[in-house]
This record gives structure tokens, sequence and C-alpha cells, in this order.
């Protein structure tokens, strides 16, 4: 099977997300020089705009694109723009997208406040032009992906969650996102709520597949040119890890969690870890459930009519899936 380009996906979206450039260039503006400067260099460092496209294909699978798409997309990507510069402040981490990060460049305290600024010019961009449907779709959003943060970090002091805990965290903390995205895109086309509900299972789907894909990298399940065994080194509990841990006899259990829990620093430690996952069927049993729900997404979209536009959407899901890092 040929591999989907992000050209291709684009197509019937290229002329949206033109002009949605300009769009989210003036959500970002300040009068304020050195935030200025600091949005600047964001912008032109963005990402693949995953989200955004995820917002306007939907928007056009429902209904018509208007402002209100321009509104959900800018949203979208300032919520979206505004954690990452956050999360790199918690994970103290000195690069995002193969360049300095702005905690790196500007410190923590600086980063802080351009997270928040964005996240304000975000709801002030709802409010003003009074989308306030997506304001709440944005805010619940927000709310479920610091809820799920700050599970996670609850649950990785014990070691010993259980699958659904795990489903829990990802539903909250990376998939809410990708499903405000795709609930976001219906609502600025359509008034239909069972419609929105749709595309929001829709995007949450994906956004639970695209997190169990990240699991993966972490055993090198394939040659991504990452490290291995960083949500290891963190004290993350993935899926493959939780799979191992709940068939492995008690005894290897302890020693894992052990491991786990005083000697994640340890480079060849952590590769007992990853050998004991590989051994153990937990890389096989994660891709098989992120396949399930690659499934039901596809699913969901299939009660929709044959399209260009329904076709970009399976090819997209298929490359935030299948993608390689």
């Amino acid at each position: 099977m040929v591999k989907p380009s992000l050209n291709a996906i684009k197509e019937p979206i290229g002329e949206e997300l033109k002009l949605f450039e300009s769009h989210f260039r003036d959500a970002m503006r300040s009068k304020v020089s050195l935030l200025d400067n600091i949005t600047y260099y964001i912008v032109r460092r963005k990402g693949k705009q995953v989200r955004p496209m995820f917002v306007f294909l939907t928007a056009k699978l429902c209904g018509p694109v208007g402002d209100s798409t321009y509104a959900a997309a800018s949203l979208i990507e300032l919520l979206h723009t505004a954690t990452l510069v956050h999360d790199d402040v918690v994970d103290d981490s000195m690069e995002r997208r193969g360049f300095f990060s702005v905690n790196a460049l500007w410190k923590n305290k600086i980063a802080v406040l351009v997270g928040d600024f964005l996240f304000s010019q975000g709801m002030l961009l709802a409010v003003k032009q009074k989308e306030y449907r997506l304001f709440e779709i944005v805010s619940n959003a927000v709310k479920a992906m610091s809820e799920g943060e700050l599970l996670q970090i609850e649950k990785a002091r014990r070691l010993d969650i259980q699958e659904s805990v795990y489903y829990d965290i990802i539903r909250q903390k990376t998939a809410s996102l990708i499903a405000s995205a795709c609930s976001a895109g219906a609502a600025s086309s359509t008034e239909d709520e069972v419609t929105i509900e749709k595309m929001r299972l829709f995007g949450e789907k994906i956004g639970i597949a695209f997190q169990i894909r990240d699991d993966l990298f972490d055993f090198g399940s394939e040659d991504v040119g990452k490290p291995l065994g960083i949500d290891i080194k963190e004290k993350k509990m993935t899926l493959p890890l939780i799979y191992a841990l709940d068939k492995a006899p008690k005894k290897e259990r302890r020693r894992i969690i052990n491991i786990i829990r005083r000697h994640s620093n340890k480079p060849e430690k952590v590769k007992e870890v990853i050998a004991f996952v590989r051994g153990s069927g937990g890389l096989e049993y994660a891709k098989k459930a992120m396949d399930e729900y690659k499934a039901d997404a596809f699913k969901i979209l299939h009660e929709f009519p044959e399209s260009p536009v329904r076709q970009s959407l399976e090819a997209l899901v298929t490359f935030v899936t299948d993608r390689k890092k």
C-alpha cells in the first residue's frame, strides 16, 4: 500500500490552509516587541499542521467552510502551540522539532508567559467572534489535557496502573486535542449536535491510536531514529509495558517495577526493561489495539458519503498512525 503524502491529503483544503496561515499569524501578533519576536519564531518553525487539517477536513465533510472554520482552526492551533511551549518547560526540554525550544532561548519564566498569552489569545478570539460553541469545545479540551497530565503524574508514583486507567490518561491528555479539532471543525459548519459528537468521537479514536503509536516508538518497534526508553526513564506506564507486567509472574513483575522505580537512569537497566517488554508480546498487543482504534475511526468516516474530503481524512488517519516519528 502506498503511504499518503501530506500534499495529497491537503489537496481538498489547499486554499483554505493558505488563508489560514494569515489568520493564524494575525492571531499571534502582539504590540510587545519581545512577545512578537517569540511568536514570529514559533510561527516560522511550525509543524505539519495536522490539527488544522483535521479542522478543515471535518468542517468540509459536515458542511460549508466559513469564517467559523478559520476561527476554529486558529483556536485549536493556538491551544496546541501553548501546550507545546508549556510542555517544554515542564519537561525541561531544550529542543522542539529540531530547533531550540522557547524556554531554551528565553528561559522558563518567559516561556510560561508566552504559553499563557497564546491561551488567552485563543479565548479572546472565540469571544470576539461570538463563537461560544467553539469556546466550549476548546475549554473542555484544556480542562481534559490538564487533568490527564496530573492523573499521569499521580499514577506514575505507584507504577501499578491498570489498562483502564492508562486509557483514561491518554483519552484526556492526548486524544482530547485531536477530538476537539474534529468536533470544532464539525461545529463550524453544522449545528447538528449528533454529527458534532460523531466527529468528536472520531477524533478521540485517532488520538488514542496516535498515542499508542508513540508508546511503540519507545521500545524500538521500528527504526525511527529516536532514543529508546525515554518513557521508561520518565517512569511513564505505556500500553506495551502495562501488558507485559500484567502477564509476568509476580517475581519478574516486582523486579521490573523495581528497575523502573530505582534504576531508570541507568541505560543497561532500561535495556533490560525494553527486552522484557519485547519478549512478552507487549508490542504486538499494543499494535493490535492501535489498529482497532484506527478501524473504529474508519467506521465512523464510512457513515459519510464517499468524496475527496473523506478520502483525505482516511489518508490523514493513516498518516498519523503509520508515522515514523
